[in-house]
């Protein structure tokens, strides 16, 4: 068993949350876990607890609360009381309390929120303050797929998040980029307090990967694969400490922890971006 690195967090979006996965990543030195109550079809914490109850004191467990099961499926709320019970309810499902809490893509309800959206943001965020403060999970933070509507309503009225996450990775647009930079300096995060996620664009296998040759970004690109490269490039695209990366099979989150050897070279990733901002100069996401 390898010791533990929490550069790589192990995402169950799209998972089959099988046992198997969890004993793999423990072996690989995976010992960050990220879910959410609408993962698996709001049955992610239940699965969860019946399957590998016994491993998840092993595990840093992150969830994220914001959308519920509504008559047309998941709908999102930002409604103070329902953050509250959503995370009183992860705690219990889960069978401990989350060592994060994630408030999940805000932006959703903040579009509809108009005129009063920064206050909605500041009560959902003191929301999860509060449930921190009670105990019933060790940290909370926000993730945000488009972290835009976000940046425009930060001021100190609005409780600072512990942690950010934001999609990272060669397929995120100028815009969010720039957003996503930002925003982690309004609220004056360290890297170790931001998160990366979604750093494959949804999947190794798209037609993308096979164009783009991400090795072009490391000083040793004969060692590592293209997945490797694009994953190692994704903790530049913004800087992040810790990148969420879902997977069902071991092997490639073996992989995955491989490509941490890699080195990348920060004045390509400079060029790039200056790149995306030239080609897109309305920094369209």
């Amino acid at each position: 068993m390898r010791g533990p690195d929490p550069r790589v967090v192990l995402g169950l979006h799209r998972s089959r949350h099988e046992r198997r996965l969890l004993t793999g990543a423990l072996d690989l030195g995976v010992t960050a876990l990220d879910t959410s109550t609408n993962y698996l079809g709001f049955r992610s914490h239940h699965v969860l607890a019946r399957t590998a109850g016994d491993l998840l004191p092993k595990f840093t467990v992150s969830t994220k609360v914001g959308y519920f099961p509504g008559p047309d499926g998941a709908e999102h709320s930002l409604d103070p009381p329902r953050l509250n019970s959503a995370v009183e309810e992860a705690a219990k499902d889960l069978g401990r309390e989350p060592d994060l809490v994630f408030l999940h893509n805000p932006e959703r309800s903040l579009r509809e929120a108009v005129p009063h959206h920064k206050d909605v943001l500041a009560a959902a965020c003191a929301a999860l303050h509060d449930a921190k403060e009670k105990g019933l999970c060790g940290a909370w933070g926000v993730a945000s797929w488009d972290p835009s509507p976000v940046l425009s309503l930060v001021d100190p009225t609005v409780p600072r998040p512990s942690v950010l996450m934001v999609r990272a990775g060669l397929l995120v647009g100028a815009r969010t980029l720039d957003a996503a930079d930002n925003l982690i300096n309004a609220w004056n995060l360290g890297c170790g307090e931001v998160w990366g996620m979604s750093p494959f664009g949804g999947s190794t296998s798209a037609s993308v990967w096979g164009r783009l040759d991400p090795r072009l970004f490391l000083q040793d690109s004969g060692r590592f694969s293209r997945v490797q490269a694009a994953f190692g490039v994704a903790y530049h695209l913004p800087r992040v400490g810790s990148i969420a990366v879902g997977t069902d099979e071991p092997t490639h989150l073996g992989e995955l922890v491989g490509a941490l050897a890699g080195q990348v070279e920060e004045r390509t990733v400079q060029e790039y971006r200056k790149l995306l901002r030239d080609r897109s100069p309305r920094h369209s996401a």
